[in-house]
């Protein structure tokens, strides 16, 4: 990247610099007019008091939870994000990490190479995705696409998101805890911003249940993770 920008603009590397970030950003304060957000650096209002002659912040993720977008807003700095550019990339992981949790493929590779099979026998093979309820939280780019691949598998799919969209033929749940109560998987594809943050609380995981499983494709903060490790209410995978 620093190769094809430094044909037209000139690259201030952060990685490059022994300065601490306020004290680099402070010696280039007037010469930065865009910031390239690569590892998803959290940018709030005291960083950017060391940039007056910022512009443009372009962040390389789909979120910009990571982004203090108000305080963009009061100094007139535009924010970009990828757009669409992963939405085919992850909703193959989603699926991905669907089957390897309900076919527990990492436990079953485990089980292989510690040569257990021989004395123990085989390794319970985990249930099938066909015919799996699976409910969407986020059916964006990424959510409709996911829903497009588990279409195959006979999946039953529904999903809840900010509006309920009269043109998808899935089934509208109103609110998180109905879509888990009545779903064997939950995909979560939404964005992280201050309504989302813990969307999946303890009730939420209790209405899915033991034998539920969460694929978060998201932020983690969409999960109370700290439920979800002491209350071992479902399975979760994250991407």
């Amino acid at each position: 990247m620093d190769e094809l920008l430094s044909r037209n603009y000139r690259i201030l590397n952060t990685h490059t610099s022994s300065d601490p970030l306020p004290v680099f950003l402070s010696r280039q304060a007037s010469s930065v007019r865009a910031f390239v957000n690569i590892a998803l650096l959290k940018i709030d209002a005291d960083l950017l008091s060391h940039l007056p002659s910022l512009q443009l912040i372009v962040c390389t993720s789909v979120g910009t939870n990571h982004v203090d977008l108000a305080e963009c807003k009061r100094r007139g700095i535009a924010v970009t994000n990828a757009g669409e550019a992963f939405s085919e990339d992850v909703a193959d992981f989603a699926v991905g990490l669907l089957i390897s949790v309900l076919r527990r493929i990492p436990a079953a590779d485990r089980y292989v190479r510690s040569a257990n099979w021989a004395k123990s026998g085989d390794f319970q093979l985990g249930i099938k995705l066909s015919g799996k309820r699976v409910g969407i939280l986020g059916l964006g780019s990424i959510g409709s696409l996911i829903a497009k691949r588990l279409e195959p598998f006979g999946c039953i799919i529904s999903y809840n998101s900010t509006s309920q969209k009269q043109s998808i033929p899935y089934l509208y749940y109103p609110d998180v805890l109905s879509l888990a109560a009545n779903n064997d998987v939950i995909v979560l594809s939404c964005a992280l911003n201050d309504q989302t943050h813990h969307i999946v609380n303890r009730e939420v995981m209790e209405a899915l249940g033991k034998n539920g499983v969460i694929i978060n494709v998201g932020r983690g903060g969409l999960i109370d993770e700290k439920e979800m490790v002491f209350g071992q209410y479902c399975a979760a995978c994250f991407s």
